[in-house]
């Protein structure tokens, strides 16, 4: 397929952005690269350089019928890499909405031209399932397909990823923690602080994204509580994952937009039996008496009717887990 214009390349960037839990604000021309963003997330904010393009075919006969690959016109070299935020390479294949990461270290320098940067395309069909994916190749390189679900958290730990995924053997590992196989504690040891980590981190990303969509998706993206879509909602755990016995089953999860999401985990609010959400009367008081309540009638609109719930009742929430999660966060009888 042809290249897309600059404009829709940004727009798959922001989308991914939001896609993910942030925004992206574009700060330059979107068709100079590096293309610069303002990245913002519930917990941080950093500026992004991206140097993007269209995934297409490898071209000519003689090429593998697998291989795509972007092509890096209308920059010279050496590449400039932002100092304060990340730098990231990638491609995107619009026909599966989908993201290819390069290590921007290897591509820094290169011959006067249009050099390509290649990647297997089943790499991507992976990462549509798993979130995300790995390929070594030949120059010591790790490619990595990824979802926009994912974006941000490639893009925050990218650098990482492309240092310690070299190898075939941690490749491997990664594509497993992905994919959330479970990984022998005593393969994991052997290996050197930095990969352990990466390792855990590949994990840690996937279990989260693999529970955010299978909570959004059993919601219809809809917050439980105010039925809005809006691409505004987050997958929130019932029971807490640091607490003992909580799990990340669709049963131990709720969509909710992100306000009555905060609300919910600070306990201002919670699920009774009935799968009722209502306003905790203790935190009330508090923040009456701090006068903080500003706006708590129209914020209570939403709250004692029974929830929004899946049309599959095996994915309702659990009461089992309701009550733990009301007596970890103090809530009153």
């Amino acid at each position: 397929m042809p290249s897309l214009p600059a404009h829709q390349l940004v727009k798959a960037i922001q989308d991914a952005a939001q896609e993910s839990g942030g925004t992206a604000f574009l700060l330059s021309a979107p068709t100079r690269h590096p293309r610069k963003f303002v990245v913002q997330t519930a917990e941080a904010s950093f500026e992004l350089w991206v140097y993007g393009w269209t995934l297409t075919h490898g071209g000519g006969w003689a090429r593998p019928k697998d291989e795509y690959r972007i092509q890096m016109t209308s920059v010279t070299p050496p590449l400039a890499i932002n100092t304060t935020g990340p730098t990231v390479l990638i491609g995107y294949e619009s026909n599966l909405g989908c993201f290819a990461g390069f290590d921007i270290r290897k591509h820094m320098n290169f011959t006067a031209g249009s050099p390509s940067i290649q990647i297997n395309i089943n790499t991507l069909h992976k990462a549509l399932q798993d979130g995300l994916s790995f390929a070594t190749k030949g120059n010591d390189e790790i490619a990595i397909g990824f979802r926009p679900d994912q974006f941000i958290a490639y893009v925050q730990h990218a650098t990482n990823l492309h240092i310690h995924g070299t190898s075939a053997k941690i490749a491997e590992m990664l594509t497993k923690a992905a994919s959330l196989q479970p990984i022998p504690s005593e393969q994991i040891k052997v290996l050197p602080k930095g990969r352990q980590r990466i390792v855990g981190t590949v994990s840690r990303l996937s279990r989260d994204a693999n529970f955010r969509q299978k909570i959004i998706t059993a919601y219809d993206r809809r917050c439980a509580v105010t039925k809005m879509q809006l691409r505004l909602i987050d997958a929130a755990h019932i029971l807490p994952v640091e607490a003992p016995g909580s799990n990340d089953d669709v049963t131990n999860g709720v969509c909710l937009s992100p306000t009555y999401h905060r609300a919910y985990d600070r306990g201002l609010i919670y699920l009774d039996d009935s799968l009722t959400m209502r306003i905790n009367p203790d935190h009330e008081a508090e923040l009456a008496k701090l006068h903080l309540a500003g706006g708590i009638a129209t914020f209570k609109g939403h709250l004692d009717k029974r929830i929004h719930l899946p049309p599959d009742k095996h994915q309702w929430p659990d009461v089992g887990m309701v009550k733990k999660a009301n007596k970890v966060r103090g809530i009153p009888n």
